[in-house]
């Protein structure tokens, strides 16, 4: 491509042919050769993540304190406390098992609210998996490497152009 000038486009790169890599949530395609500052992003995820659970849970002692203040009973605040726990520990669950499966999408629709209850423990199997890798990326690499070997498979099997195969004469 070129512009008015007839001076060539730069921005526009050729795309290889085959499958692309699925981009991740803040590392894009970087985790495929872990180039272009893959370290560095990771280390944000990991800083991002824990920082996000301790500011949650910093509000939660804000809610529970408010419990406190309304005098609404130790019932209710136990009820409350272990709400957001479970809560937490099913979203922690469901996010950590969604790094190596892809989650069935009926299910997480259903499962909304409960893992926006327990948002920190979302945040921390974020933190966590961020230390040995892009959360997702073992899922991502393993769909692309399965996809770029049946692409190589298929384009091997072609071996020039069918038109132009000699037919065997028998005799």
């Amino acid at each position: 491509m070129s512009d008015a000038h007839g001076t060539p486009d730069h921005r526009t790169q050729a795309t290889p042919a085959g499958p692309q890599p699925e981009p991740l949530r803040f590392f894009g395609t970087t985790w495929v050769d872990h180039s272009r500052g893959y370290a560095v992003r990771r280390l944000g995820v990991a800083v991002g993540s824990l920082a996000a659970a301790a500011a949650a849970c910093f509000v939660l002692r804000f809610a529970y304190q408010g419990l406190q203040i309304a005098a609404v009973g130790g019932f209710v605040s136990l009820l409350v406390v272990v709400m957001f726990a479970v809560c937490s520990a099913l979203a922690f669950g469901h996010t950590w098992s969604s790094f190596s499966t892809r989650p069935d999408p009926d299910r997480q629709s259903s499962l909304r609210g409960l893992l926006s209850i327990g948002f920190v423990g979302s945040l921390l199997a974020y933190f966590f998996r961020s230390l040995t890798e892009a959360p997702g990326e073992k899922l991502h690499r393993a769909e692309y490497e399965q996809a770029r070997q049946e692409y190589d498979r298929r384009i091997t099997r072609r071996s020039g152009n069918p038109a132009r195969k000699r037919r065997r004469h028998d005799a």
